[in-house]
């Protein structure tokens, strides 16, 4: 069975730097897409940055500049560098990873969560 485990979340504050992995266990035939989305309290969940399988990338307009996906398709893991943090960054950050199985059937994966808390 896969699992999508996150780490790298924390608490920093305003103007600071963390960076978010999230690896995958188990084995997967293909993965086209890695994601990152984030949720805020109150508010819907947002694609924060997106890197597919032709290794191009899309960021939301309030992370460019600040933020970068990249991966490790050896160990199929996906990282956010997140720079210059704002408190308005503040939230639970979650990895996806669009992939077909070893049914070559389309699968969703999601990772549990990070908390990342940005302190004025």
């Amino acid at each position: 069975q896969v699992q999508l485990l996150e780490s790298g979340g924390g608490l920093v504050q305003t103007g600071g730097s963390l960076r978010l992995s999230c690896a995958a266990s188990g084995s997967i035939f293909s993965i086209y897409e890695m994601d990152w989305y984030r949720q805020a309290p109150g508010k819907q969940r947002e694609l924060v940055a997106r890197l597919t399988g032709g290794d191009s990338t899309n960021y939301a307009d309030s992370v460019k500049g600040r933020f970068t996906i990249s991966r490790d398709k050896a160990t199929n893991t996906v990282y956010l560098q997140m720079n210059s943090l704002t408190p308005e960054d503040t939230a639970v950050y979650y990895c996806h990873f669009g992939a077909r199985n070893l049914l070559r059937r389309p699968v969703d994966y999601w990772g549990q969560g990070t908390q990342v808390t940005v302190s004025s």
